[in-house]
């Protein structure tokens, strides 16, 4: 942010980020296994099981709801404990089975697991040893599990059961169409690369207007381009659930959003219709959640209150995650997020009420938004702290976008690849380096170079520039680069990292995540010194 560093609320949201640091560098945060052992697994449907089991709860029927999850190949660690992997891998699974993508394990998403039984292997890294060169039709096994959930990610609506079967091979032929690739519908070395390389991309939803999607949508359609279409459509203040079928409610939303928008309401999702719907939003993250819409905007209603689903929601999270609320990012206002509201306006001396109104949003606003300059402060030994601090911070939000303005950029961070712009940012809110750019290039040419404060360095340390090069190289050109703050250093090849622009590790929108990654894998990496 802008602010200036004794700024209360500052202080107040470091301390917040400085418990949260000490949990990751534990590894509480970061899929570690759980203290204790999970509680005895209790099959759903019993009466120990409440009606719906919810995101917060802790209990054998918890346990009994990951082991399911992991049987259609969700790897999750059974802990017992349903926090934000286990929501987005209920919300994957509800939309692979056309349920209502709610996150919430009701009647129907129990009946559902028991019957569909599951029983897809455990996902395997597509690069590894244990994958063969090409992965082809009739292949079966954990390779082929990955390969199904990393399509899922981009919006294709097939099963995750390890085989890899008619179905998986239409979904690899149009991954391969819409990235550029050789239509072959075989999973070799160049489609492995492109399914990896998400943390450039600004989104992992499927575009309407790629050739991926029909040109004309109609009631009846089904799969990731309906599931794109009612993000965006929620994104415009319509309340569906995103479940990837195209059924009355969708072609009511279609109608009203024409109608609204001055088009001929038809329910026909073409040319027109798409236009409209993209115009100043885009995509919503892979979990199904629409994509931010300024709380201040006419597309948001006066008072946002629990029960709502929107864009406005998305928004509302991700603003009070930038105070340490730590919810899911989904646009749903359940009774999570109403306690989380409750608490920031507790905490600001606001009517509470649990609504948000013009006054809790623009105390929400006051102290995200930063002012027209900050006084630089703290040089390279800030680095970190600034990085982590921003952790959990998602793309398209007010907080995101304003990093741009370390390198003059007014634009949604949904439009552009902004890892290094958020590099930019941390510089600049440290005065630990002059230098600002848009392009991983140019942070490594100029440490090449010594200039700026910046070289290159074969020991890094936490607070250091870390760049990678995903296809290879060493030359951080081509559009497959990225960068971040190193985090942490093992003994071994491996580290963590502070990254814009980058996947959630939990499913769901891009934004500032803490990563690990590894100096011996299939992509280039040079660490840079700041001093």
């Amino acid at each position: 942010m802008r602010n200036s560093p004794i700024h209360v609320p500052w202080r107040a949201r470091v301390g917040v980020f400085a418990a949260t640091t000490a949990l990751l560098s534990t590894g509480m945060l970061l899929g570690a296994g759980p203290a204790s052992a999970a509680p005895t697994a209790i099959r759903l449907t019993s009466s120990s099981c409440p009606d719906e089991i919810v995101q917060g709860q802790t209990s054998g029927c918890v346990t009994e709801l990951q082991n399911l999850l992991n049987a259609h190949g969700a790897g999750l660690t059974v802990d017992g404990s349903f926090g934000a992997k286990t929501l987005y891998a209920v919300r994957e699974y509800q939309s692979s089975t056309a349920i209502a993508v709610d996150g919430k394990v009701g009647p129907q998403t129990k009946a559902k697991l028991y019957e569909t039984g599951g029983s897809a292997p455990a996902p395997i890294n597509l690069n590894s040893s244990s994958c063969p060169a090409n992965i082809v039709q009739g292949d079966t096994g954990g390779c082929v599990t990955e390969l199904q959930r990393l399509l899922r990610h981009f919006g294709y609506s097939i099963d995750v059961d390890g085989d890899f079967g008619s179905g998986t091979y239409s979904a690899v032929r149009a991954f391969q169409s819409s990235n550029g690739l050789t239509v072959d519908g075989q999973v070799g070395t160049n489609t492995k690369r492109e399914l990896y390389d998400t943390d450039e991309s600004p989104s992992t939803a499927m575009d309407l207007r790629s050739a991926s999607c029909p040109s004309n949508i109609v009631e009846g359609d089904s799969g990731g381009c309906i599931s794109t279409l009612q993000a965006l459509l929620n994104g415009k203040g319509q309340h569906l659930d995103v479940d990837g079928q195209f059924g009355p409610a969708t072609l009511a939303a279609v109608k009203a959003f024409q109608s609204a928008a001055g088009l001929s309401a038809d329910g026909e999702v073409g040319h027109d219709t798409k236009a409209a719907l993209y115009s100043n939003i885009s995509t919503g993250g892979g979990s199904g959640a629409p994509a931010p819409v300024d709380l201040n905007s006419s597309s948001c209603p006066g008072n946002i209150v629990q029960g709502q689903k929107s864009g406005c929601v998305t928004e509302l999270q991700s603003l009070l995650n930038h105070h340490g609320a730590d919810l899911a990012v989904d646009g749903d206002f359940g009774p999570l997020t109403y306690s989380a509201v409750r608490d920031f306006q507790t905490e600001n001396g606001l009517s509470v009420d649990g609504q948000v109104g013009p006054a809790t949003k623009t105390a929400l606003y006051n102290v995200v938004t930063p002012p027209a300059s900050t006084p630089p402060g703290g040089g390279y030994s800030k680095i970190l702290d600034v990085a982590e601090a921003e952790a959990g911070t998602v793309e398209g939000s007010a907080r995101a976008n304003s990093y741009g303005s370390a390198v003059g950029l007014s634009m949604s961070t949904s439009d552009y690849a902004w890892c290094a712009t958020f590099v930019s940012w941390v510089a600049k809110q440290t005065g630990a380096t002059s230098y600002r750019n848009t392009y991983v290039s140019g942070w490594v040419n100029q440490a090449r170079a010594g200039n700026y404060h910046l070289s290159v360095t074969t020991d890094p340390q936490p607070g250091d520039i870390v760049a990678f090069d995903w296809n290879g190289g060493n030359d951080f050109t081509g559009g497959h680069e990225h960068i971040g703050i190193v985090r942490t250093v093992s003994s071994g090849s491996s580290f963590t990292t502070v990254e814009g622009n980058t996947s959630n590790p939990d499913g769901g929108s891009d934004g500032v995540y803490v990563k690990t990654r590894s100096r011996n894998s299939s992509y280039d990496v040079l660490f840079i010194r700041v001093r």
